[in-house]
């Protein structure tokens, strides 16, 4: 059971159950995260923008961005994010053998994955241990596939599924029923 008590569709403010329908509108259903950031509508609101942004074609598209987010979200044992993210590559076409590679280190030997895929895996697990130490080497890796505007995307969508997976853990946020017993690959 979460923390916190979830903020229903039926107990929502107006402004909330907006925010609430955008994000429906795009999962099927409201996802139990959202009812969690939903506790804090005035954060919630702005935040559910900015994550349904991510999760589209940008200066990235949406199934490299899905490789990152699966990345960050396993690198941090979050079993909410990426039995869901698991689901949403199925959706966006990636295959599980991609999926089953993104395990460790196995990308990095992978032929499932190309240079630029490698290089901003190689920054997800950067970004994780310690941001502060991305060396020139890697950010070099960075740029000779990626624009800098991709590059700043990318770093977008690691740093704020990390975010969203540490909120998710750190409140108990359980999995909906439809995804209870589904069969995932990494978790």
């Amino acid at each position: 059971m979460a923390r916190v008590k979830l903020i229903e569709l039926e107990d929502a403010s107006a402004e909330l159950k907006t925010a609430y329908n955008k994000s429906s509108e795009r999962f099927e259903m409201l996802l139990n995260i959202f009812k969690a950031w939903g506790v804090v509508p005035n954060l919630c609101i702005p935040f559910t923008d900015f994550v349904l942004e991510i999760l589209q074609d940008g200066f990235v598209d949406w199934k490299t961005k899905e490789l990152v987010i699966l990345k960050s979200t396993l690198e941090n044992e979050c079993e909410y994010c990426v039995t869901q993210h698991e689901v949403v590559s199925r959706r966006l076409g990636i295959p599980d053998e991609k999926v089953a590679d993104l395990k460790g280190t196995l990308y990095r030997t992978s032929a499932h994955f190309t240079e630029g895929e490698k290089a901003i895996l190689d920054l997800t697990l950067q970004i994780r241990d310690d941001a502060n130490r991305v060396s020139p080497d890697l950010w070099e890796r960075i740029l000779k596939h990626w624009t800098e505007e991709q590059a700043v995307e990318i770093v977008y969508t690691i740093t704020a599924y990390i975010m969203i997976s540490k909120f998710g853990d750190a409140l108990q946020v359980e999995l909906e029923p439809v995804f209870a017993n589904l069969e995932t690959q990494l978790i």
